[in-house]
């Protein structure tokens, strides 16, 4: 098991192992994607749009106390359960932490076998685009 991920992350990558069919594994991740907090509509902007997914997903990070707080979401159900995933995963880690993850936990759940290339595709440009705005919450803090 992967020891430098996030307590809450290595709680979800467990509960996915759990799920030995792909199935089990959908229905958790629409789960996921059913208990996102509401996204204000008017943060659904071009700067806040992940790029290289084929649906509509939006994604914004806040610093408290040096801790992300990420909001998001997408119009499509299994992608906002990628993303719920995420955000549930990494809310509460510092950017340093962040951005030192490597995205090959996806393998870890098991979920990479049951993503159409697309979708995986979609995930590590989700993962990617919040560890830049990880990044991005740091500087505007200290600036």
């Amino acid at each position: 098991m992967n020891d430098s991920l996030p307590p809450a992350l290595a709680k979800i990558v467990k509960r996915f192992q759990r799920a030995t069919e792909p199935k089990r594994r959908y229905e958790q991740l629409i789960w996921y994607g059913q208990k996102l907090a509401d996204f204000p509509e008017s943060d659904k902007t071009p700067q806040n749009k992940v790029p290289g997914c084929v649906s509509q997903v939006f994604v914004t990070a806040s610093l408290n106390d040096d801790k992300v707080t990420f909001q998001g979401d997408s119009d499509s159900q299994l992608t906002k359960g990628l993303l719920a995933l995420l955000i549930e995963g990494l809310n509460g880690s510092s950017p340093n932490e962040i951005v030192q993850l490597k995205p090959d936990f996806i393998q870890e759940t098991g979920l990479n076998v049951s993503l159409t290339p697309s979708r995986a595709n979609g995930f590590y440009n989700i993962f990617k685009t919040m560890q830049k705005k990880a990044m991005e919450s740091q500087e505007s803090v200290s600036n």
